[in-house]
């Protein structure tokens, strides 16, 4: 039933450029990836302009613009490399980055597998697979001192804290273990809270060889992150995810931080783990409209670069919500691998990364407007890529097929495909004014364009059709 693409996503790795103008092309270690490998210069600006294309197995073409007038081309396939400046303004991606030759198959039962995210000596494996709280040296591993503290929140705790200390301590005496329970929601992840974590190392008197541990959703996930990358300027840290949402999205790449009252995310610091650690048998617990919102993040990295995978969803939407044990480690492991190919092609999103913001921009204005916990997360993004895609339609970049699809998957998903009646034009523009991707008072929007699968990071767009969407989904 579950039939999963014939090509999953690749992670196509970089290595460093020795300097603006000069790139260098070894071929990766592995000879079974194949792969010629390149770097963007290290200065690049907000208005950066991305494209990657796998063309065939040994053919790789990366454009990057810079803050010069022109931009970088770089075409590599076979032995010529070919470089020539050009023009331009907006970032793409497209579903032919996360194309392979190699075929998935996914049994009965999800196998555990790895997915790596690739940041040179900052590189760090995600594992993922049921069970994995019941094998203590993948933890272990991670854990490089002898101090340990687990955050983790009022839900969480009762039904995993427990089997975690375990998992850190089984056959390893010298470590200590702390913890901290926060309490759960998303209107908690402020600064009064991060304080609890901040108030509990240092009372517990944990130095820079400590590891924190985040054990919960995306909220915990966030918090642990900053708080790790904070104390004593930096202390190692390791994720837990515990729902949909943190296992495909929020603990893999390094964001952290907590909301400010004017907007979603806007202090935090990027951070990377040791390790993220994604036990699927801690999707038994996960509310039913937990699961659902988790699925946004799902359903948005097929929209924007990987149309095999929202055909496969669109089959397997049913067998998703049911918590078919193949369908979730599948759906878990190609999210991470297509969040892990971006994390390690743009680690700071100064271009690449920003597309796996698509509704996220209408999605965070609804969630700040609204009032944080009102609505999860993957509600609100759910509700704002149909507006995404609603202004994509009217800028005549796709056709109605796509906006019809999306509704369609979200509606079987159980998410909302509207903002709540509440909102209204101002408080729209007065939210996404303070984005974290405007960039000298330009409000650049994720769009799709062209086939699904493709999408453009632009502030190049019609003013017109932002305002007439708005006005489209609100009644003043």
């Amino acid at each position: 039933m579950l039939n999963p693409p014939t090509h999953p996503p690749r992670t196509t790795k970089l290595i460093h450029a020795l300097s603006g103008a000069e790139l260098s092309h070894p071929s990766m270690a592995s000879t079974a990836a194949n792969h010629l490998c390149a770097s963007l210069p290290s200065k690049t600006n907000t208005s950066a302009d991305f494209f990657l294309r796998v063309q065939t197995p040994n053919a790789v073409s990366l454009r990057s613009s810079f803050a010069s007038p022109s931009s970088l081309e770089l075409t590599r396939g076979g032995n010529s490399t070919r470089v020539r400046s050009r023009s331009r303004s907006s970032i793409y991606a497209s579903s032919a980055q996360v194309m392979d030759q190699s075929a998935s198959k996914t049994g009965s039962k999800a196998a555990s597998t790895i997915v790596e995210v690739d940041l040179g000596n900052r590189s760090y494996p995600i594992y993922i697979g049921s069970g994995l709280l019941d094998q203590p040296e993948l933890l272990q591993r991670h854990v490089h001192g002898k101090r340990v503290l687990v955050v983790t929140n009022t839900t969480i705790a009762p039904l995993y804290l427990d089997k975690v200390v375990e998992a850190l301590t089984r056959g390893n005496p010298n470590v200590l273990v702390e913890s901290v329970i926060l309490p759960d929601g998303e209107q908690y992840k402020n600064m009064e809270t991060l304080m609890k974590v901040f108030d509990k190392a240092i009372e517990s008197r944990l130095d820079r060889k400590c590891t924190f541990v985040a054990l919960g959703g995306g909220v915990i996930g966030d918090m642990c992150g900053f708080a790790a990358a904070a104390f004593l300027r930096g202390v190692n840290f390791i994720q837990i995810p515990t729902t949909v949402m943190a296992q495909v999205d929020s603990s893999v790449g390094g964001k952290t931080g907590i909301n400010h009252p004017l907007g979603k995310n806007l202090i935090g610091a990027f951070y990377q783990p040791q390790c993220v650690l994604v036990d699927t048998d801690t999707l038994s617990t996960l509310p039913d409209r937990e699961l659902a919102s988790g699925l946004a993040e799902v359903i948005k990295y097929g929209l924007i670069r990987d149309a095999e995978f929202f055909e496969w969803q669109e089959k397997n939407i049913n067998a998703l919500l049911t918590r078919d044990p193949s369908a979730m480690a599948y759906a878990i492991k190609r999210s991470c691998e297509n969040k892990a190919e971006v994390v390690s092609l743009d680690e700071k999103e100064s271009g690449l990364r920003a597309t796996l913001n698509l509704g996220h921009t209408f999605g965070h204005a609804i969630e700040t407007s609204f009032g944080y916990g009102q609505w999860l997360h993957g509600e609100a993004v759910a509700a704002g890529m149909v507006m995404a895609v609603d202004m994509s339609y009217r800028l005549g970049w796709i056709d109605d097929s796509i906006v019809k699809r999306v509704h369609n998957i979200l509606e079987q998903a159980k998410l909302p495909t509207a903002p709540p009646e509440v909102m209204t034009v101002e408080m729209f523009k007065s939210v996404m004014a303070v984005d974290k991707k405007v960039a000298d008072g330009l409000l650049r929007l994720i769009l799709l364009k062209g086939s699904l699968g493709n999408c453009v990071f632009t502030g190049d767009y019609d003013r017109k059709a932002l305002d007439e969407t708005l006005h489209a989904f609100c009644k003043s």
